[in-house]
């Protein structure tokens, strides 16, 4: 949803508390806390800041024409012109319908441990959409229907392991592997959590393999976060780590590599609206196919990924991939000749 849908929300706030006549000139302080305390049912500030205040009454005044003024004598805020509301400015449809489904949106996730916090937050914005909607539940039900977001295990530990990244502490667990199935003895330090496709990774800096580690949350067992303070490699940068990658495995010992994909075109229309990666672009088009280049670190993923396309996609380079591939292909050869 648009930040200006967010926004309109936080006007009709603002409004109310300025033309509140029990509590007038309201400060900085008390209109960040009102929109805070009732979007997400907290004052702390931790979602709302008084520069976000600040652009919201420009704003007002810029779009709506709200006579908003400073009193240096009370303090506060007030409408030069005190029959002022933003009420005679309703919301048009459009506006209603993306709040709504914007709010929808939210109540999906409401009972995911990682965000259980904010359920009651989450209940208020959508009974305030309830109020002005003119759809009832049942009807919406009727023509949205969202992805649900399983959970697989492993949920529990988010805020522990959030919580463990921002205090820089060592965190120790049992961790079974999809492949030895045995559960080990792990010591690592959490630098980030990540979600793909409705599963939560830890990638953390394993302190025994002294190297940059992706643990599956789902496999992790009795979690324990210690009071110990760990350090990572100086070079390691969160928001660079999954730069050339198209989902969450990273060797990091391979570089990335140009790759090349000869692509029919219909599967290429499906590929070109969900590309596999940001750097994705087609180098060149006809009837027949469609050439696409990624510059990528080439990992399991990815290679699922060409698999799920079947004889629509040809890896033409590089190599090592294209063998790979050709590989695959007789594997499966092999099953379906019996």
């Amino acid at each position: 949803m648009p930040h200006i849908k967010h926004a309109l929300i936080r006007y009709r706030i603002i409004d109310r508390c300025i033309r509140n006549t029990y509590n007038p000139y309201p400060s900085k302080d008390v209109l960040r806390e009102a929109c805070e305390d009732e979007l997400f049912g907290s004052t702390s500030g931790g979602h709302i800041c008084n520069s976000t205040i600040e652009k919201d009454m420009f704003a007002m005044k810029m779009e709506h024409d709200a006579p908003i003024r400073y009193s240096k004598r009370y303090n506060g805020y007030y409408y030069e012109d005190p029959s002022f509301t933003l009420n005679d400015i309703p919301l048009t449809e459009e506006d209603l319908a993306s709040i709504q489904f914007a709010a929808y949106t939210l109540m999906q996730f409401k009972d995911v441990d990682m965000f259980k916090q904010f359920g009651n937050a989450i209940d208020k914005i959508v009974d305030r959409v309830e109020l002005s909607k003119k759809q009832p539940n049942e009807e919406l039900d009727q023509f949205i229907q969202f992805e649900s977001a399983l959970s697989t295990g492993g949920n529990e530990y988010l805020p522990q392991l959030v919580q463990s990244i921002r205090n820089k502490q060592i965190v120790y667990f049992s961790y079974a592997g999809f492949k030895t199935t045995i559960a080990k003895p792990r010591k690592v330090v959490p630098v980030l959590v990540k979600e793909y496709r409705n599963r939560w990774y830890l990638i953390s800096y394993d302190l025994v393999k002294q190297d940059i580690i992706t643990y599956g949350l789902d496999r992790i067992q009795t979690l324990e976060v210690s009071d110990e303070i760990g350090h990572v490699p100086a070079n390691f940068k969160a928001d660079e780590y999954f730069r050339f990658v198209t989902g969450i495995t990273v060797n990091n010992e391979s570089r990335p590599e140009i790759v090349q994909l000869s692509v029919k075109p219909i599967a290429s229309r499906y590929i070109e609206s969900q590309p596999f990666h940001y750097s994705q672009k087609v180098i060149e088009r006809n009837e027949a196919y469609v050439i696409i280049q990624l510059h990528i670190l080439v990992a399991e993923e990815f290679i699922r990924d060409i698999l799920s396309y079947g004889p629509e996609i040809e890896v033409l380079s590089p190599e090592s991939l294209r063998k790979t591939m050709i590989q695959r292909a007789q594997e499966m050869n092999k099953i379906y000749r019996k």
